[in-house]
């Protein structure tokens, strides 16, 4: 009798009886210990399709993200300067300014052209930004430093130019091919410099991504350029925009938000970014963007 009700507890439904071989024995497992399986097989399964997702696929490619980001028709070398200028000379280094670079930009001697310049009105205080642009990449660039060495005149604005500086940076970029290429245009505009320092490895993907998202900023022609760097900091990235005035600015932003697609692209660049800032410019009287 204990026998068989022995029997019919094992063999009913309040225990369900799983052979499996595991070093030479039978074991026998109950049914909550096998929904107990069944839970965290699923529960890993869920957890590495989770993990998928922050796992970054990235297809092998055969070209730098330079070739494929840029106007190939085109051989466009961009420097960006940033001048830090002592407090009390920033007026005369403007004035400096005005009477040097224009002459070179003018000058067809010199393969470069002056796209622009400016004083930080919002950001870093007391500091200039130029914006150079070499038609014939690198051998362009080449050719304007080896005549400039040569120039006196230049040689003495160096020397007297650098008693006002504090300290000075440079990059070399690339403008992307979905952007403008800035010209010259009438003011009076504010600038905003934006400059996204990217997670590496992130180009392409940011690239792709503003190649729609820029369709939704063009209505106000507040896109000026979008350049990448080269040399200097790496993955960096630097958008240009003229606005009318502060207000202006924040209508035009804010008008992007209630264009369908454009909050999508912002959901999918931002966890591309380590760090972003964000500068206010004034341009100077000897800027071809006023």
């Amino acid at each position: 009798m204990a026998t068989r009700v022995l029997q019919r507890m094992i063999n009913g439904p309040a225990l369900v009886r799983t052979r499996a071989q595991w070093s030479g024995h039978v074991v026998v497992l109950n049914s909550i210990t096998c929904r107990g399986l069944a839970v965290s097989s699923v529960r890993n399964r869920e957890d590495n399709w989770f993990k998928s997702l922050f796992v970054r696929k990235v297809d092998p490619r055969k070209d730098a993200h330079a070739t494929l980001l840029t106007k190939n028709e085109e051989n466009n070398l961009y420097k960006i300067q940033f001048h830090n200028v002592k407090p009390e000379c920033l007026e005369a280094y403007n004035k400096l300014n005005e009477e040097v670079l224009p002459s070179i930009h003018a000058d067809k001697f010199y393969p470069c052209e002056l796209v622009g310049t400016w004083n930080t009105w919002y950001g870093e205080q007391d500091q200039a930004v130029h914006l150079w642009r070499y038609r014939g990449g690198y051998p362009a660039l080449t050719e304007v430093q080896t005549k400039l060495r040569q120039n006196k005149e230049f040689t003495a604005y160096r020397k007297e130019r650098g008693k006002m500086l504090l300290s000075r940076k440079n990059q070399l970029l690339l403008e992307f091919s979905f952007w403008n290429e800035p010209v010259p245009r009438e003011g009076p505009n504010i600038y905003e410099l934006r400059t996204y320092q990217l997670r590496p490895g992130t180009m392409i993907e940011w690239g792709n991504y503003w190649a729609r998202a820029i369709s939704y900023r063009q209505h106000n022609s507040e896109a000026v350029g979008g350049f990448f760097s080269q040399i200097g900091n790496l993955y960096m990235v630097h958008h240009l925009w003229a606005y009318k005035d502060l207000q202006s600015r924040e209508n035009t932003r804010s008008a992007a938000w209630q264009q369908e697609g454009w909050d999508e692209a912002v959901y999918y660049t931002v966890p591309l970014i380590q760090h972003m800032d964000s500068r206010i410019m004034i341009p100077t009287k000897a800027s071809p963007l006023q």
